[in-house]
């Protein structure tokens, strides 16, 4: 039997539906939760702008852009970062990536202002995160982690396979499968005999940016499978996972459809926890 499709789309329902359900309560005076986004010259980091910003206005959340070129000088940036953190009518901000060439990920987690880190990327965060006690994590994986919430699987006590070793998916996700009592094993594009692992997992998540790393031969029978990657080949949006996949796992999200969609809601939902007007709870 064909996997059943995890679709992002009932899952960002939901979480529109809180939103504006929130933002309804507010007085008719009050200022908005409001972005700055910082937006490199990169077309993946154009398109996904894009996104955020239909997303965003369809909310009625504010969204403020600043275009990051790619002679960009450090010095500049950190100056930028200060002022927005100085100006009390933007609640928090998010630098897409990559980075201009300059710019190094290590200076964006240390001068990113954890009170404005929309994302999770700031030391801080990232500490509060793997010390099990986060305020905020990185939308991606947060967004996986709800979507298989949404459709009541299972994460308590099962083993999880994460391909993917970066600080803005893999990582991060592997803390939180930690956090909702997971057992947790990390891969990447060089484990060795990766299959072996992977043939492991009774949740498989892949996160590695590599199209169709993921065949059907290393899949456990049954396993749920959650693919965050996000290639563009022939004109054409395709996953770490490919799509054979589906005749062995019991669960499997789509590209395009999966995961994308959520990460955004989630990044609007993490605007709300800054602003100080969503719960913890509902989303960790």
């Amino acid at each position: 039997m064909p996997a059943q499709l995890l679709t992002g789309t009932p899952v960002v329902e939901q979480l529109h539906a809180r939103i504006r359900s929130i933002l309804q309560n507010l007085p008719l005076d009050a200022p908005r939760p409001t972005l700055a986004l910082l937006v490199p010259r990169d077309p993946s980091a154009q398109a996904y702008a894009r996104a955020i910003r239909k997303q965003f206005s369809n909310l009625l959340l504010e969204v403020r852009a600043f275009a990051l070129e790619d002679q960009l000088e450090e010095s500049d940036f950190l100056r930028l970062l200060k002022q927005l953190d100085s100006d009390t009518s933007v609640t928090g901000i998010l630098a897409l990536q990559p980075l201009p060439p300059r710019i190094s990920r290590s200076t964006l987690s240390e001068a990113m202002p954890p009170a404005k880190d929309v994302d999770g990327v700031s030391y801080e965060q990232q500490g509060r995160l793997a010390l099990g006690t986060p305020t905020i994590a990185p939308s991606t994986p947060l967004g996986g982690m709800l979507l298989l919430r949404h459709y009541g699987i299972t994460v308590t006590g099962r083993h999880a396979v994460v391909i993917g070793r970066s600080p803005i998916v893999g990582r991060p996700l592997a803390l939180l499968l930690l956090m909702a009592d997971a057992t947790v094993t990390i891969c990447h594009t060089r484990t060795l005999d990766l299959a072996r692992f992977t043939r492991q997992a009774d949740l498989l998540f892949a996160a590695a940016g590599r199209p169709g790393l993921v065949t059907a031969d290393m899949v456990k029978p049954g396993a749920v499978v959650v693919d965050f990657g996000v290639s563009v080949i022939d004109g054409r949006l395709v996953g770490d996972v490919d799509p054979a996949v589906a005749e062995v796992a019991s669960a499997l999200t789509p590209v395009p459809g999966g995961t994308g969609p959520v990460t955004t809601a989630v990044l609007a939902c993490n605007l709300l926890r800054l602003a100080g007007l969503w719960p913890e709870e509902q989303l960790f």
